[in-house]
């Protein structure tokens, strides 16, 4: 089975590509909602117990959480290290099933891929990416996102071009929805027969 990772900075249409992969049967596993996940089941004891506070009705509070690590690098820190095992997990049992289904392609959509090193455990990496002026008129229209927080956000993240000169393809999303739909199309083909090539 082929292990592509997906990645892309704020604001690039990883989330509607990754969509795009799912349209076509591809299964996809989704750090995001993985740790979304573990912020209402196994992560809300060890979380809480670190950031006292946070926990609000058996859930980890996002905003909450997010006001106290986000300009706070060691803070930060210490959250990753709880949170990253937890998500290694789910997606070590994620990649499980999908072998089990002989799927010949899975796609680890993973934000911060290059900057957790979890371009090691991929065959490969796609990063989304688009024109710097789209991706800022996509994060500034989002609610509650400000100036600050968008550079706070992008701080934290390798840069696009950097991202870009380490992938192994690149996915446009700067030209609309059908034109991205066509260039995943292409690449499914691609890595899937690769990967019938690699099984034969």
């Amino acid at each position: 089975m082929f292990r592509l990772g997906l990645t892309g900075s704020i604001g690039m249409g990883k989330s509607t590509t990754a969509g795009l992969f799912r349209e076509l049967g591809v299964p996809v596993h989704d750090a995001d909602a993985a740790v979304h996940a573990i912020y209402g089941d196994e992560g809300v004891a060890p979380v809480e117990a670190a950031f006292p506070g946070v926990g609000v009705d058996g859930r980890i509070d996002r905003v909450k959480l997010g006001a106290r690590v986000l300009h706070d690098a060691e803070a930060m820190k210490r959250l990753e290290a709880i949170v990253h095992p937890l998500v290694r997990r789910r997606e070590q049992a994620f990649l499980e099933k999908a072998r089990l289904a002989s799927a010949p392609l899975a796609v680890l959509d993973i934000p911060l891929l290059y900057e957790t090193g979890a371009e090691a455990r991929v065959d490969a990496v796609a990063v989304v990416s688009a024109p710097t002026a789209v991706q800022r008129e996509r994060v500034l229209a989002r609610p509650g996102m400000t100036e600050e927080k968008f550079r706070a956000i992008l701080a934290r993240q390798v840069p696009d071009s950097e991202k870009r000169r380490r992938a192994d393809f690149v996915i446009d999303t700067g030209s609309g929805i059908e034109a991205t739909r066509k260039e995943v199309a292409a690449l499914v083909r691609r890595l899937t027969a690769a990967q019938e090539r690699r099984d034969a």
